[in-house]
C-alpha cells in the first residue's frame, strides 16, 4: 500500500514537472518570436503627451502608422508635429474617450482613412490625489469614465474588424494601482482595478480569434504626471510628496524605457506586464499577503495630509500641478522635481502655444521653465 502511495506521488510529482517544464519551453518560443509591426496601423489613445506620446513614438520606429487621440486639440497638435513634422505617418484625431459617440467617430475616420486598425493602445487616464474624505461621486464618475469606459469603448469599437480578419494586438495600459490599492488615489485605483480585469478577461476571450490582449501596469514614471495630475483643494502639501516620487530615480521609472519595454510586449503578445522594481515587489507581496499589505499601506495614509474639518461635506476643487508649482515658487522643489520637468518638457507636457494661431497672434505660454 504504501508502495502504491508512493507511485502516485511520484507520478504526480512528475506530471507536474512535465507540465513546468513544458509551459517554459513554450513562454521561451513565445518570448523569441516577436511579431513584425512594419506597415501596421496603431490606434493610440491619449497619445499627445506624456506615456501615450513615446508609445506613439516607438511604434512609430517599429513602421506603424500612427493615429494618436485626445481631448486637448492643439495639443494633439503640438504632439503630431513633434513625432512627425512631414505629416507623413502619425495623425491626430481629437476625441474624448469618456464619450461613447466620439470613440466610434474615431474608430470610423481612422479606418476610413487608413482601411484598418491592427494595434489599439489604451492609454488615456487621470490622476486625481486627495484624501477620500475629498473625494466625491462626481470624482469616481469621471476617472471610470475615462479610464475604464475610456477602454471599454475603443476596444470594443474596434473589436468587429479585428474579428473579421482573425487579428489584432489590443494593449490595454492599466497601472500598479490596478494591483495594490493606494492611499489618496481611490477613484484612480478603483478605474484601474477595473480595466484590469477587463483586460485579462478580454485576453482570455480573444485568444481563439487569433487577437492578442496585454496588459501593462506601470509603478511610477518620469513623464512629469505631477504637473498634469489633479490636486483636491489644491493641497500643496499632497503635491509637494506627489512630486518627488514621481521624479526621483529611486522611485520612478525612466519613462523612455517603459516605453520599449511596452512595445516588446505587445510584439510578443505578453499576458501581462509590470514595469518597475518597485512596482513589481509592491504586486508580488500584495499577491501574497494582501491582508499585511492593505494594513501597511493604512499606516502610511496616516502619513499622508488629511482634510480639514470633519465629515465629507461640501464641494472641493482641483487645481494641476502647474498652478501649484507657480504657486509655490519653491526652487528647492523645482530642483527635487528637475527630472519631471524636463521629461515634461520633452514629452509635451507642459503648456505652448497652439500651432493653429498665427505665430504673432500667439500668448505668452503658462509656463516657461
Amino acid at each position: 500500500m504504501a508502495t502504491m502511495f508512493s507511485k502516485k506521488i511520484d507520478g504526480e510529482t512528475a506530471l507536474v514537472a512535465g507540465l513546468a517544464a513544458g509551459i517554459v519551453a513554450w513562454q521561451g518560443v513565445h518570448w523569441l518570436r516577436e511579431a513584425d509591426l512594419s506597415g501596421h496601423v496603431a490606434l493610440v489613445t491619449g497619445g499627445s503627451r506624456g506615456l501615450g506620446f513615446i508609445v506613439a513614438r516607438e511604434l512609430l520606429k517599429e513602421g506603424c502608422t500612427v493615429a494618436i487621440c485626445a481631448r486637448d486639440a492643439a495639443e494633439l497638435e503640438r504632439a503630431r508635429q513633434e513625432l512627425d513634422p512631414a505629416a507623413e505617418r502619425v495623425f491626430a484625431f481629437p476625441c474624448d474617450v469618456a464619450d461613447e459617440a466620439q470613440v466610434q467617430q474615431l474608430v470610423a475616420d481612422v479606418t476610413a482613412r487608413f482601411g484598418r486598425i491592427d494595434v489599439l493602445v489604451n492609454n488615456a487616464g487621470i490622476i486625481q490625489s486627495g484624501s477620500i474624505r475629498r473625494q466625491t461621486v462626481a470624482d469616481f464618475q469621471t476617472a471610470m469614465a475615462i479610464m475604464f469606459w475610456g477602454t471599454v469603448y475603443p476596444t470594443l469599437a474596434v473589436l468587429p474588424q479585428m474579428l473579421e480578419r482573425r487579428a489584432g494586438r489590443i494593449l490595454n495600459v492599466t497601472s500598479i494601482g490596478g494591483k495594490v490599492a493606494i492611499p489618496h488615489l481611490v477613484p484612480y485605483g478603483s478605474a484601474k482595478f477595473a480595466a484590469t480585469g477587463f483586460s485579462q478577461g478580454l485576453r482570455a476571450e480573444l485568444a481563439r480569434y487569433g487577437i492578442t490582449v496585454t496588459t501593462i501596469c506601470p509603478g511610477l514614471m518620469r513623464t512629469g504626471s505631477h504637473l498634469n495630475a489633479y490636486f483636491k483643494d489644491g493641497d500643496e502639501r499632497e503635491f509637494a510628496l506627489f512630486g518627488p516620487m514621481g521624479t526621483l530615480p529611486p522611485f520612478s521609472m525612466d519613462a523612455e524605457r517603459a516605453a520599449k519595454q511596452i512595445v516588446r510586449a505587445l510584439k510578443r503578445g505578453d499576458a501581462e506586464r509590470t514595469l518597475g522594481i518597485p512596482a513589481t515587489l509592491a504586486a508580488r507581496f500584495n499577491g501574497l499577503f494582501p491582508g499585511l499589505t492593505a494594513d501597511l499601506l493604512g499606516l502610511v495614509n496616516r502619513l499622508l495630509p488629511d482634510a480639514p474639518g470633519d465629515g465629507m461635506a461640501g464641494t472641493f476643487r482641483q487645481d494641476r500641478g502647474l498652478e501649484i508649482q507657480e504657486r509655490m515658487q519653491s526652487p528647492l522643489f523645482e530642483k527635487l522635481t528637475g527630472w519631471g520637468i524636463s521629461a515634461a518638457r520633452r514629452f509635451n507636457g507642459l503648456p505652448g502655444p497652439d500651432p493653429t494661431i498665427p505665430e504673432h497672434e500667439r500668448e505668452k505660454p503658462v509656463m516657461a521653465t
